[in-house]
């Protein structure tokens, strides 16, 4: 059976579905007995203060209360997986990474692989920066991530997320965020899938303020979609794998936890597909800073700072005049991590392949590397379109610091990029 989606009417928009009508009920969250026995149970993504219009919380009615679980143990089986980032001091350099090869046999949790982490899940502040590979369905068994949310950003395979909430189908060109505690299976709808993963440990994000762009523009609310509910009466064992500050633990269930019948709230998974981001760019002169290409942002308690900002850096029109168009030269005290999903990026010629990825610190100076700078110099400045690209970019204001095993495969020749710019000749 395919999915079954709705768009949101507004981004946070409060949905109610039910999958068995009546299910839902009218007029009250929690009534003394819900129909045909299910329980009601309340899921918070925000504390019960919160202002209205940061308050995230669903009320679900299932089959089983969350609750119904024996004790945790420690689960072994994702060893690249919430792996501690490395002790050793980090030198202020440049890393960039090839598409890592990941083992066959995995499924979409075991096929996960830590590189990069900003800050400690349990300070409920930054971010990692995860990749992953999965060759098999996660039959059997969920997962379900307490530390953060997270952004799932396919680059080779289409998958289907079977959320407590409904299923998404996502392939690459488009994300998908699953809140933070709500369990999830991953179904491969291809051979294989490899992709990333950003995992939000603060704020939910949320859509960035326009500001003097004014009401429309970048990632509109009408695009993202929620999927109405859909739920599992298995009763088979199910296991249940929770990330929980920063460790893996498992049990196991006598009945697939998947068994939400109806729902209403603003706290659910949703989709977004890249190619409906409107881009907004300068039809005069200079290249705009790249928040501009922010899709969602998590705030952090600093106002126009960024906990965690996804930004992406899709196909669009060129026609600044007098203007190096692609990204300048730059030093920022935002550490950016940097993924491709497909073609070229316009400001590396060359080793930075779909499915790698690049890390620029804080402070560390980057940008186009002599051949695109060079390229870029020369270039006659007509109208022109980048095609065929779509990069992305989880920016935060916290360092990023890689795990061992990401720093045992960085590309040992990333700083040679930036080798032989000639010297300005001054008059």
């Amino acid at each position: 059976m395919s999915e079954t989606l709705r768009y949101m009417t507004g981004f946070g928009s409060h949905f109610e579905t039910e999958a068995v009508e009546g299910a839902l009920p009218k007029g009250r969250n929690s009534p003394q007995r819900p129909a045909f026995g299910l329980y009601a149970e309340q899921l918070s993504g925000s504390s019960f203060t919160s202002h209205r219009h940061e308050n995230r919380r669903s009320w679900l009615y299932r089959m089983r209360p969350t609750a119904d679980h024996r004790p945790f143990v420690a689960y072994d089986g994702a060893p690249l997986f919430a792996a501690a980032a490395s002790t050793e001091p980090l030198a202020p350099n440049r890393l960039r990474w090839d598409p890592p090869q990941l083992p066959e046999g995995r499924d979409f949790v075991d096929g996960l692989a830590t590189m990069l982490t900003a800050r400690k899940p349990d300070e409920l502040e930054g971010c990692a920066v995860h990749v992953y590979r999965a060759t098999k369905n996660m039959d059997g068994r969920v997962f379900v991530d307490a530390d953060g949310e997270l952004v799932i950003v396919p680059q080779q395979g289409a998958i289907e997320l079977q959320t407590e909430l409904g299923r998404l189908q996502v392939a690459p060109g488009s994300i998908a965020v699953v809140p933070r505690g709500i369990k999830f299976r991953v179904h491969l709808l291809d051979a294989d899938a490899r992709g990333y993963v950003a995992e939000n440990y603060g704020l939910s994000f949320r859509l960035p303020e326009l500001g003097p762009i004014g009401s429309n523009g970048l990632a509109n609310a009408r695009d993202f979609e929620s999927p109405e509910a859909w739920f599992e009466d298995d009763d088979r064992p199910t296991e249940v794998v929770q990330k929980s500050l920063g460790h893996l633990w498992t049990t196991t269930l006598d009945h697939s936890p998947l068994d939400v019948v109806a729902w209403h709230g603003n706290y659910a998974p949703y989709r977004y597909d890249l190619s409906r981001f409107n881009v907004i760019n300068t039809v005069s002169f200079d290249h705009p800073d790249p928040s501009i290409f922010t899709v969602l942002t998590s705030p952090s308690d600093v106002p126009g700072r960024a906990n965690a900002d996804f930004v992406i850096f899709p196909p669009r029109w060129m026609v600044a005049e007098d203007t190096f168009r692609p990204p300048w030269f730059h030093r920022n005290v935002m550490s950016e991590a940097m993924g491709l999903i497909r073609g070229a990026y316009d400001a590396k010629a060359e080793g930075f392949a779909p499915g790698g990825l690049s890390l620029h610190n804080l402070m560390s100076g980057h940008g186009p590397d002599v051949d695109s700078w060079r390229k870029a110099s020369e270039a006659e400045l007509k109208p022109a379109k980048i095609e065929g690209t779509m990069a992305f970019m989880v920016e935060t204001c916290w360092p990023y610091r890689p795990t061992q095993w990401a720093l045992d495969r960085a590309q040992h020749d990333y700083d040679a990029a930036w080798a032989g710019f000639p010297k300005a000749k001054l008059p």
